[in-house]
């Protein structure tokens, strides 16, 4: 069996769908404006540096889960897709993931962005398999904290090898495709790691190491 494992945001799409969720909710006024705001781009520059506080950023972001009903979340969430989503689809991601569909490969997201924001995206791109970041629920309702490992930087390699045991499986070979420098733990990992339109520090790294810097999107390899 042959894995093609793909970060979501700015490797899939040409965005960040957390700080995108973030700035919907702003633009709503369904957050504090100027608080909620601030803060969300205080953790994106975290992230971007390699220095985010995965925990906090969790707990930060997953409050307003808490404090709303289920439908109205949905409801908010599909404006979200539809709205901020969409337009950020990448022809030559989804491309990207036709070959490796059309090759029999069995494809994957691993995203540190929670479930409750990626999982239609991940329907989107018709992936089924899907590691994200999990929030916790109470009588079908969020709680606001998260649940299990988070799904960043090393936590990815704990998250992949649980679900590749729990599946039953084994690859014989495995791709993983992603932008960012926070993701070098896993990409030191897979057989293949390919770097996607890549950040300064991930670039200089997959430069010195000989890995594949592909763009989609621009007319590069």
């Amino acid at each position: 069996m042959n894995l093609a494992i793909f970060d979501l945001d700015n490797t899939l799409i040409k965005g960040d769908s957390d700080h995108a969720w973030g700035e919907f909710l702003v633009e709503r006024q369904i957050v504090d404006i100027e608080i909620y705001a601030k803060r969300n781009h205080e953790f994106y520059r975290d992230y971007q540096r390699g220095a985010l506080d995965i925990d906090a950023y969790l707990n930060f972001c997953l409050q307003v889960l808490s404090q709303h009903p289920m439908q109205q979340l949905l409801a908010w969430r599909d404006q979200f897709i539809n709205e901020k989503i969409k337009p950020l689809v990448l022809p030559k991601a989804e491309a990207l993931i036709d070959e490796h569909r059309s090759a029999g490969d069995t494809l994957l997201i691993i995203t540190a962005t929670n479930r409750f924001v990626t999982e239609p995206i991940a329907a989107l791109l018709k992936i089924d398999h899907l590691l994200a970041s999990e929030v916790e629920q109470v009588n079908g309702r969020f709680t606001g904290k998260p649940a299990g490992i988070p799904c960043y930087q090393h936590g990815k390699i704990l998250r992949l090898q649980e679900w590749l045991q729990g599946q039953g499986l084994t690859p014989s070979h495995s791709t993983f495709y992603s932008d960012s420098h926070n993701d070098l733990p896993l990409l030191k990992e897979v057989d293949a790691p390919v770097a996607i339109d890549p950040d300064p520090e991930l670039r200089a790294y997959a430069t010195e190491h000989g890995w594949p810097i592909r763009s989609l999107r621009h007319a590069l390899t």
